[in-house]
């Protein structure tokens, strides 16, 4: 998986007909598993919320909202 992250992260670009290949940073692809993963474990969290209580949790759905747009942001942003 870290393969993965660290290839959507490399920034590819052209200059004077040679490729030029910029890796992403190790801090940068481990805060982007961190988001992944957080987001995964409040996903899992609202799953067992609806299956025990049987009742929505709002601030759940936030924070799983907001860790979804900073992963986008950074992929986003680091492809510009």
């Amino acid at each position: 998986m870290a393969d993965l992250i660290r290839r959507a992260l490399t920034r590819q670009r052209f200059q004077r007909n040679k490729i030029i290949v910029e890796e992403a940073d190790d801090t940068v692809v481990y805060l982007v598993k961190f988001g992944i993963g957080m987001t995964a474990c409040l996903t899992a969290l609202e799953i067992a919320n609806l299956a025990i209580l049987g009742k929505w949790n709002s601030e759940v759905f936030t924070s799983i909202t907001a860790l979804s747009g900073i992963v986008l942001g950074v992929f986003v942003g680091r492809k510009k």
